[in-house]
């Protein structure tokens, strides 16, 4: 039996890539037992890595349960209402025609349930683009993020996909927040869009060029937070390791400068000054931090309290000696193939809810779902043969290539 703040409650996914998925992950983690109804060729993340699972999916899908249905027959839409009837909550992220084509709205739901929780991620919110579709890196254009990132002179996404997992985050706000309202319908509706998520994530660079604008009578923007502080980045270190420091304030650079072994420069002493000559103080920070071994850089800003860090790759993180303390990651195997993955990090809030499982393959659970609804298990038998629905096939592969250095045979 699951523990956890949201133990007992049911929650209907109807999710694809990270948006959704990501919400009903959360809510996995705080108790719920999560539904994921997928079509009959499974969600998009299930295919995106050498015709498998991506880390999308394997990240944001454990212990979760995969029901398979074609929903546009009506044996599917009836497994479907039947669901929605015994559910407590739904997070979909379709887009609005596929919604509505699949009866996968507020309106329908809250006919067969009128005490769902429904809750709609979709592009745009209300206004004159709100039956378009958009995704990630849509919402970064056009909220501002994409227009200075421009790692090439091209303005680029930033990589990941953070307003679908601000958006997936500003979701279970919700759900909770109308778990403990009065339910009224306007609180049990909810939508999120992720262009209005990127709105608000981007609240403080929009009011930072507002009072640019009044001040100095021009949209001034710094191309980064980091270019407004001279010696605030990544620099690399003699042995070419990178290391990122956080030089803020006078007293971060006087530190600096004593960890360094670098004389004061009394024209120096201001972030105004600084700023007034920002490519020589990058140009001395990039030569004090490439004339010092990274190890023995870190034991000299130790001593004199210089915040900073390691620019670590991917496959680093999770062998740090901060990431393995504590309770913060899991292993767990899935397809053959083991995985550390990170845990929500709540501590005692979440009580002991992560179950160690994989992601379900595709249709893994449906049978076990229909029969809880009350099918027999020839009823089962006549929905699949049907190709209303779908059950797992525990024998077929996950992935196209096998594990490096296996055998081929």
């Amino acid at each position: 039996m699951k523990k956890g703040i949201l133990a007992g409650k049911t929650v209907v996914e109807l999710g694809s890539m990270i948006a959704a998925p990501f919400a009903t992950h959360l809510l996995n983690q705080l108790g719920a037992d999560v539904i994921k109804i997928e079509p009959p060729a499974g969600e998009t993340t299930r295919k995106l890595v050498r015709g498998g699972p991506s880390g999308s999916y394997i990240a944001f899908n454990r212990g979760k349960r995969s029901l398979c249905l074609d929903m546009t027959s009506d044996e599917g839409q009836k497994a479907f209402r039947e669901l929605i009837a015994s559910a407590d909550i739904v997070v979909q992220n379709l887009s609005p025609s596929a919604a509505r084509k699949l009866g996968a709205t507020f309106e329908a739901c809250n006919a067969i349930n009128p005490d769902i929780i429904f809750c709609h991620i979709k592009g745009y919110g209300a206004g004159p683009l709100e039956e378009q579709v958009a995704s990630n890196p849509i919402a970064e254009a056009a909220t501002g993020v994409m227009y200075y990132n421009r790692p090439d002179g091209r303005p680029a996404r930033l990589g990941p996909s953070y307003h679908d997992q601000f958006a997936g985050c500003y979701a279970v706000i919700a759900v909770l927040s109308a778990l403990m309202s009065g339910r009224s319908e306007a609180q049990r509706n909810i939508e999120i869009g992720l262009y209005e998520t990127g709105l608000h994530i981007a609240a403080r660079d929009l009011l930072g060029v507002q009072l640019k604008t009044q001040l100095l009578g021009r949209p001034e923007q710094e191309p980064s937070a980091e270019f407004s502080m001279p010696g605030y980045g990544a620099y690399e270190t003699r042995d070419a390791r990178w290391i990122y420091l956080v030089m803020l304030t006078d007293d971060h650079w006087r530190k600096f400068c004593s960890a360094a072994g670098l004389v004061a420069d009394p024209e120096l002493d201001t972030l105004r000054q600084r700023r007034a000559r920002r490519p020589d103080v990058e140009g001395i920070v990039a030569a004090a931090v490439a004339a010092i071994d990274y190890d023995d850089l870190v034991g000299r800003l130790n001593a004199n309290g210089v915040g900073h860090t390691e620019v670590l790759p991917l496959d680093r993180v999770l062998g740090t000696p901060q990431a393995q303390s504590g309770e913060k990651v899991s292993d767990f195997g899935f397809g053959g193939y083991s995985f550390q993955t990170p845990e929500l990090p709540l501590g005692a809030l979440l009580g002991p809810v992560a179950d160690l499982l994989p992601p379900p393959v595709l249709g893994e659970h449906t049978a076990q779902i229909l029969q809880e609804l009350g099918y027999s298990e020839s009823l089962v038998s006549e929905v699949v043969s049907c190709g209303a629905a779908v059950v797992s096939d525990p024998d077929a592969p996950l992935w196209s290539k096998p594990r490096a250095g296996a055998s081929m045979d």
